[in-house]
């Protein structure tokens, strides 16, 4: 039997061995603007990987497949389309009504949001997320698509999600918050 002294010592050095090992995880840089964001760097893919991610997340089973494969630590990954407009791969099946496209990514483990488990119609969810916080009837999905633009790409499964949310007062299907009007 290891006494608390011995097992106390052992934990301190196998913790003392891990910072001491290069190229373990997270490696610390040096920045001149003191971010604390700039500080640590973790092998960030490009952004050329990560919108492609993303963009076949909308139409293209295989070659999102492909990726996932290639580039398992992207599941949860998003893009800025311009002005905030943040997107994953599980937004943008939610938004186009891709219920296999969804389904392959929550099965790999990316974060379900309101927006795809409305899609998905998975009405007894969505319903206690707003009976919690009601404020998200309103919530503005990738691209300016309401949560009733989900519920009716959804079809039948999520009937009952789109009749709810209609009494509920949602009207929009799409704000045009992201899309720049042409001047």
């Amino acid at each position: 039997m290891h006494s608390r002294r011995k097992f106390l010592a052992t934990a301190g050095l196998l913790g003392a061995g891990t910072v001491l090992i290069p190229g373990c995880g997270m490696t610390q840089k040096s920045t001149s603007t003191g971010s604390v964001a700039d500080k640590f760097v973790v092998n960030p893919y490009e952004v050329a990987v990560v919108r492609d991610y993303v963009y076949y997340a909308h139409s293209d089973f295989e070659q999102l497949k492909t990726y996932t494969e290639k580039y398992p630590h992207l599941i949860n990954a998003t893009v800025d389309w311009g002005d905030g407009d943040f997107e994953s791969a599980i937004g943008a099946t939610g938004h186009m009504g891709n219920r296999e496209f969804a389904q392959f990514l929550l099965d790999k483990g990316a974060r379900a949001d309101l927006f795809v488990l409305t899609m998905l119609g998975k009405t007894d969810l969505v319903m206690a997320w707003l009976n919690e916080f009601p404020q998200l009837l309103n919530a503005i999905g990738p691209h300016g698509f309401t949560l009733l633009h989900h519920a009716e790409v959804g079809g039948k499964q999520a009937e009952d999600l789109h009749a709810y949310l209609l009494k509920a007062g949602l009207k929009e299907k799409f704000v045009n918050t992201f899309v720049k009007e042409e001047q």
